[in-house]
């Protein structure tokens, strides 16, 4: 689909949705003159993750641009998440002999090209038509694993079909555990790899962006995994009422399922301790990239204190914030396995579909091994807390 096509789906699914693109202009949205359409960069002008922000934020009606980027609160954890990275120093070795730069790596039995995941995101399909499954064919010309959502517009099975990366599942806890251990099996028989179970969403977070654009999925977009939540967490102007899903229940969906198990959303040493004992085989450290609870730390903050209580015992992986492959050096250097991104291949999708999404990537790996090289590192192993600048105590 070229850009101008696209542009044309996005704001036809907004006016079906009963999105105002205009303020005031919604009542006479059917009869209202085709916006003219702003050129589409080609992908070769993208260069940076940023630039690919800036490009879907042109195409996407602004309701939908608002619903991806949004976070809770005043998004100061969404801030932070990034900011963070910044604060963090290198430490830069010369004429080393690098030979030939290495980034595969391996979890979970996966064997991967680079240690850059695609986080689970949900409704795909308000960003591009094809939705997940031009992701999955983005993952798949890249070689990078993808944690396909619940929430995903695009069934399990479709999108396996779609690409020769590996698929692992994400998970949200639906109305009871029977409905729950179904989604699992049907995720496993798709061929999954590993599930992602989500344990920080008690209830909706605070996302004042996201109910001020009035935001809900256009006619036809569906959510082909939901057969039934169980009570939602839900909040109201009189109550809140969350969700119950306790460590118990983790437990034993860890015990069920044939494939490892990974807990995303721990943000705390304590809880790291508990997800050990109970035997998932990973923690993803993440805040839901700031879409939950507002002002909790970054992700790269908490990060060092969860892989000390973990102490090797299990991986750890983190997502939130990552912009640049000094980024991903510094996540690794603090002890992550891997990271996950979300809100930029979801821009490159918007920005070209399966070829914006394999864009981005390219981007961010080519990132990671430039600092590599200038760091003196030729494979990931190299990567240790000594490539973090430390003023000097003496």
């Amino acid at each position: 689909m070229n850009p101008s096509d696209r542009r044309t789906f996005l704001r036809r699914s907004a006016l079906l949705a009963g999105l105002s693109l205009v303020p005031g202009q919604m009542a006479r949205a059917s009869t209202a003159p085709t916006v003219p359409l702003i050129p589409q960069p080609k992908l070769g002008d993208i260069v940076t993750l940023a630039d690919a922000e800036e490009v879907a934020r042109a195409v996407m009606p602004s309701d939908f641009f608002d619903f991806i980027q949004g976070g809770a609160g005043d998004e100061i954890t969404v801030r932070w998440n990034q900011e963070k990275y910044r604060d963090i120093r290198l430490h830069q070795r010369v004429l080393t002999d690098l030979g030939r730069l290495d980034t595969s790596t391996s979890l979970f039995g996966c064997d991967m090209p680079c240690p850059i995941l695609f986080a689970p995101t949900s409704s795909n399909r308000i960003l591009h038509p094809e939705g997940e499954l031009a992701v999955a064919r983005g993952a798949s010309a890249t070689g990078t694993t993808y944690v396909l959502s619940t929430l995903a517009n695009t069934s399990v099975e479709e999108v396996a079909k779609a690409t020769q990366s590996p698929l692992w599942f994400q998970i949200y806890v639906q109305y009871d555990l029977e409905l729950t251990k179904d989604l699992m099996r049907r995720a496993e028989a798709a061929g999954a790899k590993v599930f992602c179970l989500t344990v920080d969403a008690p209830v909706p977070g605070a996302r004042s962006r996201e109910e001020k654009a009035k935001f809900k999925l256009p006619p036809g977009v569906g959510l082909p995994h939901i057969v039934r939540r169980r009570e939602p967490g839900m909040f109201t102007l009189e109550r809140v009422v969350p969700m119950r899903f306790v460590w118990s229940e983790a437990e034993q969906l860890i015990a069920y399922a044939k494939i490892p198990v990974v807990l995303k959303g721990i943000m705390c040493a304590e809880d790291a301790e508990i997800a050990v004992k109970i035997g998932a085989a990973g923690i993803i450290v993440s805040n839901h990239g700031g879409r939950q609870l507002d002002t909790v730390p970054a992700t790269i903050e908490v990060l060092p204190e969860i892989v000390a209580a973990v102490a090797g015992r299990i991986s750890v992986l983190i997502d939130g914030g990552v912009r640049r492959g000094t980024d991903v050096v510094k996540a690794l250097a603090l002890g992550a396995k891997a990271v996950l991104i979300g809100r930029p291949y979801l821009h490159g999708l918007a920005a070209g579909g399966a070829e914006g999404v394999a864009h981005v990537q390219k981007i961010l790996l080519r990132e990671l091994r430039m600092a590599l090289a200038m760091l003196g590192c030729r494979d990931l192993s190299a990567v240790t807390r000594s490539v973090i600048w430390e003023p000097r105590k003496d």
